[in-house]
């Protein structure tokens, strides 16, 4: 049984599962855990390290030495990734990491959602920690998927400088959560198949499954990211395309009047003399207006303007009833 005793370590070892739990170790504290327990040098030099590369490693007859990365979503521009470091063997567990990790809660949240560790072997424990690991990268990919909605949602209807920004940077979060799943998927493979004899081996099946699909959803995600990178410039050009529809309306209404205006100045017309208007500045007014008009009547009948938008509308509405 997993419990606290005070006894000494050939006893614990002897009579009980045993799980040290170490938070932000020292070089001394290293040190000691190599005298008393002797831990692997090479092991122990990653730890010193604080090496991230998740990879598990048979240092001795019957122990293995494993890491993996605890990963946390703070935002958009920064994926927190803290190494927590295993030391097994028969009958004892040693765990290491930071402070930011609170891996005390998390066992006993296991322990008391499956009883059953407590009468099983050590790497009953050992499987279920890895397991609830995995469990967190469905709870990080779920935020990531949300953030890939909103950004795809901006690069649509208000595509700018930051959504691209955005883009840029989730793409990397994303290629880098997809080598950390890569290297956690080797890390489980190979207790799949190197210790499939075990009992306790239960706990990894499923989560191997459950990695393979965080894989395929991160894929899934790269190919949005770069669906909306695709949309966001459809978005741009559309936009483009609109401001220059508008300047070529105006300025295929404005130009006739103007030469109008022109022509008449050429004749002198005197602006600054109204109180006698000319005789043509009625016939003026009317052929200005009927441009106006007729250049107007043509676009909508040409559908550049007024009726587009509208037709659209109509057009989801009546599929939408449908």
């Amino acid at each position: 049984m997993i419990e606290e005793k005070n006894e000494t370590n050939g006893d614990l070892e002897k009579n009980h599962n045993v799980w040290i739990d170490i938070v932000d170790p020292t070089d001394v504290d290293i040190a000691n855990l190599e005298r008393q327990y002797s831990l692997n040098k090479k092991a122990l030099d990653r730890i010193r390290q604080k090496s991230k590369k998740p990879v598990v490693k048979e240092t001795d007859y019957n122990s293995k030495f494993t890491i993996l990365l605890v990963l946390k979503f703070n935002n958009l521009e920064h994926i927190e990734s803290s190494p927590l470091y295993f030391y097994v063997r028969d009958r004892w567990l040693v765990t290491i990491h930071s402070s930011k990790l609170d891996l005390v809660t998390k066992v006993k949240t296991i322990i008391t959602d499956r009883k059953t560790i407590l009468e099983s072997s050590i790497d009953a424990l050992y499987y279920s920690i890895i397991s609830s690991i995995v469990e967190d990268y469905e709870q990080l990919l779920t935020a990531i998927e949300l953030k890939v909605f909103d950004i795809e949602r901006d690069a649509q209807h208000r595509p700018s400088r930051r959504v691209l920004t955005y883009l840029d940077t989730l793409s990397r979060q994303v290629i880098t959560l997809r080598r950390y799943f890569w290297d956690a998927r080797n890390v489980i493979n190979y207790h799949l198949n190197m210790e499939k004899d075990k009992d306790d081996i239960k706990y990894l099946n499923i989560v191997y499954n459950n990695i393979n699909q965080l894989i395929e959803m991160i894929q899934s995600y790269q190919d949005t990211i770069n669906s909306t990178r695709e949309l966001f410039s459809s978005s741009v050009s559309l936009q483009i395309n609109e401001t220059m529809r508008v300047l070529t309306i105006f300025s295929a209404i404005v130009l006739p009047l103007s030469l109008l205006l022109g022509v008449l100045g050429l004749q002198g017309f005197d602006l600054n003399n109204l109180d006698e208007p000319p005789k043509y500045l009625g016939l003026l007014v009317t052929i200005m207006l009927s441009v106006t008009i007729i250049s107007l009547f043509v676009f909508w009948k040409k559908k550049w303007i007024f009726s587009y938008e509208k037709e659209i509308l109509n057009q989801k509405s009546e599929k939408s009833t449908k």
